[in-house]
């Protein structure tokens, strides 16, 4: 399993139709074959700059290449995720068995 979570913050004023806008699209991802557990989520605290995250599990390396190299992720990336974010911190995890 591969948990793949990435925070960031939109160039779009809190609560405006934009940030909305990009949010539901953002959701879209989640109908890509082989996505799970797909959140989107509020960041609240203040320890970091970022606003929002999304957070998805995938059931191995071969699931997750098909997502990033899927036409819906690489247009969403090239069309909303660059000329929309700010700034990111992309995480990906396994776990870890002591």
């Amino acid at each position: 399993m591969i948990r793949h979570t990435v925070a960031f913050r939109l160039k779009h004023a809190p609560g405006s139709a934009a940030e909305r806008d990009f949010l539901l699209a953002a959701c879209e991802l989640a109908k890509i074959e082989g996505v799970q557990k797909f959140e989107c989520l509020r960041q609240t605290s203040v320890k970091n700059s970022f606003s929002f995250g999304l957070s998805m599990e995938f059931a191995d390396a071969a699931a997750y290449a098909f997502y990033s190299d899927h036409p819906e992720h690489t247009a969403f990336v090239q069309k909303r995720w660059i000329p929309e974010v700010l700034e990111f911190m992309e995480l990906d995890y396994v776990v870890h068995a002591p």
